[in-house]
């Protein structure tokens, strides 16, 4: 459906009200950049897979690089993306760092987002 704005067909007051309440009720423009952000940190196919390793428990670096069979600079950079935006939480033990979802939900929703489409 076209919306064509002339002189002739301008919205009505009732109209302009409706929008301004549903404008106003829109997140701002930073919540939306971290909405983003989010979204592209998840459109990768290697952070997704991180994120569904991760459902199960934490695991070390080391873990994800030798599960994923990829380079270490890769796994870095890919966990990099993900801390980021705050998807995973990371811990150091000795040399060793650890990783664990920020949300153990956050597997589910990706899920959900997905059967719906």
């Amino acid at each position: 459906m076209k919306c064509q704005i002339s002189d002739e067909k301008m919205p009505g007051e009732d109209h302009i009200k409706k929008l301004e309440k549903i404008i106003s009720r829109l997140p701002d423009d930073n919540q939306f950049q971290t909405k983003s952000e989010i979204f592209k940190a998840i459109a990768d196919p290697t952070r997704l897979k991180i994120l569904y390793l991760l459902e199960e428990g934490e695991l070390c670096v080391c873990e994800v690089i030798m599960a994923l069979d990829k380079p270490q600079s890769t796994i870095s950079h890919h966990l990099n993306v993900l801390k980021n935006v705050k998807l995973i939480k990371w811990r150091k033990e000795g040399v060793w760092i650890h990783y664990k979802l920020s949300d153990p939900k956050i597997v589910d929703i990706i899920g959900h987002f997905t059967q719906i489409i």
